[in-house]
């Protein structure tokens, strides 16, 4: 117990350490060099850094220390010192570590400036913390209003990019908002990894072939619903009883439980649904963290 508990320890110092490398690389390589802005408490800093000059490093520290706050109470104290130690790793990286500027082409800046940062908060999440509060401050919020959490961090990036629009021209807005979709999309492949998880509900007359396809030569776990088949427009009080065959996959082996279903049912009724987190019960282990 020891041995697991040092080693996953030690895990999550090393995915906090390359997310921080991997955002002060963004951040001093590609987006304070050239006026660029990303979402969140990061697009904030990066905003005021802008207008009043101050270090960015100083100011990523302070306007995250609200939010840190909060979030020792909205989620716990242990994730609040991860984050704290972390965030001031970065302001430490931004100060010390000499990153060169890569580019000035706006094009280049905004996807791989976003690429890197979306990396490291990637990695950082991966370490159990948080580079940018924005997410502890949708969490707040949600209590308080109707929106979803994806609607409220939303709402926060439009008035960043509204100010930087106002402020520095929408040109470098636009860019910005650039930066922050690949940014966002390259944390969640850096969270989710390549082995994302799918549900696959499947409707067959089949269903018993399939069920034992599916657990003997695709070695996954099922679960079976009890349902009805048939209503048809020409036949409605026509059914017939069928099992209805539940099973989770990565997205990796989704093309290949299909045709093993197409092979047993050509006209099986397959339909997808995406799984943001699944542990437990008959799951290949992930290839990574």
């Amino acid at each position: 117990m020891k041995n697991v508990l040092l080693s996953n320890w030690l895990s999550e110092i090393i995915y906090t350490t390359i997310g921080i490398l991997f955002c002060g690389f963004a951040l001093k390589g590609f987006l304070v060099p050239n006026q660029f802005f990303d979402g969140g408490i990061t697009g904030i800093s990066l905003l005021i850094h802008e207008i009043y000059h101050i270090n960015i490093a100083y100011i990523i520290i302070v306007a995250n220390i609200p939010f840190i706050i909060m979030g020792a109470y909205q989620i716990n104290r242990k994730f609040a010192i991860r984050t704290l130690m972390a965030v001031i790793g970065l302001g430490l990286c931004l100060l010390f570590v000499p990153y060169p500027q890569i580019t000035s082409d706006k094009l280049l800046v905004s996807i791989f400036g976003g690429v890197f940062m979306g990396i490291g908060v990637g990695f950082a999440i991966r370490g159990g913390c948080a580079l940018d509060g924005v997410e502890v401050l949708a969490l707040y919020t949600l209590k308080r209003v109707s929106f979803t959490i994806s609607e409220i961090i939303l709402g926060i990036n439009i008035l960043i990019f509204l100010i930087a629009a106002t402020m520095l021209g929408l040109p470098t807005a636009l860019y910005s908002i650039l930066t922050y979709y690949t940014a966002s999309r390259m944390t969640s492949f850096v969270v989710e990894g390549l082995e994302e998880y799918t549900g696959v509900t499947i409707i067959s007359g089949q269903s018993e072939a399939i069920k034992e396809k599916l657990v003997m030569e695709l070695g996954r776990g099922i679960t079976v619903y009890k349902g009805e088949r048939g209503f048809l427009k020409e036949s409605f009080d026509t059914s017939h009883p069928v099992d209805i065959v539940f099973t989770v996959v990565t997205r990796l082996e989704l093309r290949r439980l299909k045709n093993l279903v197409h092979r047993v049912d050509p006209n099986a009724f397959v339909f997808t649904s995406l799984v943001k987190e699944a542990a437990g019960g008959v799951l290949k282990r992930r290839a990574g963290h």
